[in-house]
């Protein structure tokens, strides 16, 4: 379904609203940007407000956008309840769906609609969006008995912002497109609070012409998104950066862990680090609570083992050591067996207090 958003892009927007919007349309380079097409021709539309503008004028502003009216979201957990209340924020029409129920319920009380399967939410949807947990779930949401594929149809698409392997994404793909709608893979770079804050980092592959039409929906989540191709490089992208995450972890882990040992103060360490050319934003937020034992859940411990598994098992597939990811893996698999598997990645430290008390 096709509609018009009653919001103009204006070229000079002033500067109060700008900062009223920047939460939640963040602006993204022209070069990454596709102008919005319509799939959905063959409903009457019908208007929808958008409440947040582009924090920045366009150099050419469309005078119109054609965007999806309904929006359909699968998966309400860490990641996908902050970014459905985003898109729900901005005034888009969303249905949600949960294998636990009670997590909807305040997105419900925020205007969302519910149905009881990921199969009804795509056949009442022009596009679906879709945050798994692993391979398995986003698969079987997908292509399981009343799985999303049972209700898409052509021109729908669906749009799996979950982090899989490549076959698995691929897999997914064959049966959404099988049913003649369009498919694309989203995964995002980014944890809870940049999902909050609608700054995720979109790596995609797929369909080229849901990607443009789906891109608004992705500013409202995101500040930034990469298109990169064929169905795989998505995935395999999304797959490397955490690969990279995770040995980052371990490694000021091991850091923090030497400083004290070395009768240093821990808290320096990080504040030596922050200033340096090694600095990260994932030093100064995890050092502190870190240095407590304290770990807020904002990245699953066990999601980041799965990562690494996944990016081993794409190493392989093309031949490339990763002696530095595996030594990770392993340690990340010590933090499991010690009963942190839903605490925050940053907990792969105490594997290491663990193999220093024996």
């Amino acid at each position: 379904m096709s509609i018009f958003l009653k919001t103009s892009y204006c070229r000079h927007l002033s500067s109060t609203a700008m900062a009223m919007c920047s939460s939640f349309c963040p602006q993204i380079p022209n070069h990454f940007r596709g102008k919005p097409i319509s799939l959905f021709s063959s409903r009457p539309p019908f208007s929808v407000s958008f409440k947040a503008l582009s924090s920045r004028a366009y150099d050419d502003p469309p005078k119109a956008d054609k965007l999806p009216a309904n929006i359909g979201f699968l998966g309400i957990g860490i990641m996908g309840s902050p970014m459905t209340q985003n898109l729900i924020k901005a005034g888009c029409d969303v249905t949600v769906w949960n294998r636990t129920k009670s997590k909807c319920d305040p997105l419900i009380s925020l205007g969302a609609k519910y149905k009881s399967s990921p199969e009804e939410v795509a056949a009442s949807c022009d596009v679906t969006f879709a945050m798994l947990s692993d391979p398995e779930s986003a698969v079987d949401v997908a292509c399981g008995k009343h799985g999303a594929a049972s209700g898409m149809s052509s021109g729908k698409g669906y749009v799996d912002v979950s982090t899989v392997d490549g076959a698995t994404s691929k897999l997914i793909s064959q049966h959404i497109k099988s049913t003649g709608a369009l498919f694309l893979e989203a995964p995002v770079s980014g944890s809870k609070k940049p999902a909050e804050e609608g700054q995720l980092i979109f790596l995609t592959a797929g369909d080229k012409s849901l990607y443009e039409t789906v891109g608004p929906f992705l500013d409202i989540m995101g500040k930034s998104r990469f298109y990169l191709g064929d169905v795989g490089n998505g995935a395999a992208m999304k797959l490397v950066v955490n690969m990279v995450m995770g040995s980052m972890m371990a490694s000021f882990a091991e850091g923090l862990l030497l400083s004290e040992k070395a009768g240093l103060d821990p808290s320096v360490l990080v504040e030596v680090i922050s200033q340096g050319a090694i600095s990260a934003p994932m030093y100064s937020m995890k050092g502190p609570s870190m240095i407590k034992s304290l770990y807020p859940t904002a990245f699953p411990l066990k999601h980041q083992q799965k990562d690494l598994r996944l990016a081993l098992g794409l190493a392989e597939s093309v031949n490339q050591p990763t002696p530095i990811a595996a030594a990770t893996n392993e340690l990340y698999k010590v933090a499991k067996s010690y009963g942190l598997s839903d605490r925050d990645f940053s907990a792969v430290i105490e594997a290491l207090k663990g193999k220093l008390q024996q």
